[in-house]
């Protein structure tokens, strides 16, 4: 392969030559410098990553809608039931009352035997209250059953959305993938990093957060991956939900949902970041796990590794302690 500075000069001599041909004068404007081209690397990353993330919120939206479907189904089948048995009460109803008809105040002062006139209605008031009850309990385990089934065409027709939607997001990334690698293709020689894995010294950690902290150093050199969360490469949240799993404890695989109760503490203060806190950035779009010393490991984006570097990569928005 070509060594990078190489592939950068016949990249300049490209992007001239397109521009006297399209002018077709003798001068054109300069061509973009290394320095312009990993600006628009950067800017094109940021972006993708934003849309990796929305894919990512997307995922767990359409993970929550099929649970709902799920827990309508197994709640379909004894409402079922019930109306069923309902329904066969009401028939038992409706035959009684077509074979003896109607019981009014006339007939029971009309019986003969008016020493039981009092056990009598009182006998009549119990069945017409019982009826109403069956007829209560019918009308309401109707009601609930149809409920049900209205709520679950709604949830289906949400999923068939959001899949169509988590489909358009993945045509997107995978071309917007493409444009990003051939970028820093032409730029770097290479489409992606190989920055090796971290050989250096792991800070002992007491608790939980050394755990999700040694986890992540362990991490160092891994692909970035979009939409994964392990073991052979990571995007942002998908590193930080992975790494407080090993510890334990469950975050979503949402930069912007990491961000809120009950899966972390949100604070400002930098004076109290401790490691193995979150360490949010670009308004909930990027995230890392703090691993002390002004230190953090995070899955910057496509065709990058897993860093540990510096946490003043651009300023946090601020922080968070997994709970």
């Amino acid at each position: 392969m070509p060594h990078p500075r190489t592939r950068l000069r016949a990249l300049v001599v490209a992007l001239t030559a397109l521009a006297i041909t399209t002018s077709g004068a003798t001068a054109a404007h300069a061509a973009p410098s290394k320095a312009e081209l990993e600006k628009q690397i950067t800017t094109a990353s940021n972006k993708l990553e934003d849309v990796t993330e929305a894919y990512n919120n997307s995922k767990i939206a359409l993970k929550k809608t099929q649970g709902d479907i799920t827990k309508l189904n197994a709640s379909l089948k004894p409402a079922q039931a019930a109306l069923t048995q309902a329904s066969a009460r009401m028939q038992k109803i409706a035959t009684s009352s077509y074979m003896t008809g109607p019981v009014g105040p006339a007939e029971i002062l009309l019986s003969s035997n008016q020493k039981d006139l009092l056990q009598r209605m009182s006998y009549l008031e119990q069945l017409s209250r019982s009826n109403q009850q069956d007829i209560d309990a019918f009308t309401e385990t109707t009601q609930t059953f149809t409920d049900r089934q209205t709520a679950l065409k709604t949830q289906q027709t949400k999923q068939t959305l959001q899949s169509k939607e988590l489909d358009a997001q993945t045509t997107k990334i995978k071309k917007d993938l493409k444009k990003l690698y051939d970028m820093r293709e032409d730029l770097y020689g290479s489409a992606t990093e190989n920055s090796g894995s971290y050989t250096g010294p792991i800070p002992t950690i007491s608790g939980d957060a050394g755990v999700a902290v040694t986890f992540a150093f362990k991490q160092i050199g891994k692909p970035y991956g979009f939409g994964d969360a392990g073991p052979n490469s990571y995007d942002c949240s998908g590193l930080t939900m992975a790494a407080w799993a090993k510890a334990g404890h469950t975050l979503p695989h949402s930069a912007a949902q990491q961000k809120n109760k009950p899966y972390a503490q949100f604070f400002t203060d930098k004076s109290k970041l401790q490691p193995g806190d979150l360490v949010y950035y670009r308004s909930g779009g990027h995230v890392a796990i703090y691993v002390g010393d002004g230190m953090i490991i995070d899955a910057p984006s496509a065709g990058r590794d897993v860093l540990h570097r510096s946490i003043n990569i651009m300023t946090p928005d601020g922080y968070g302690r997994v709970l």
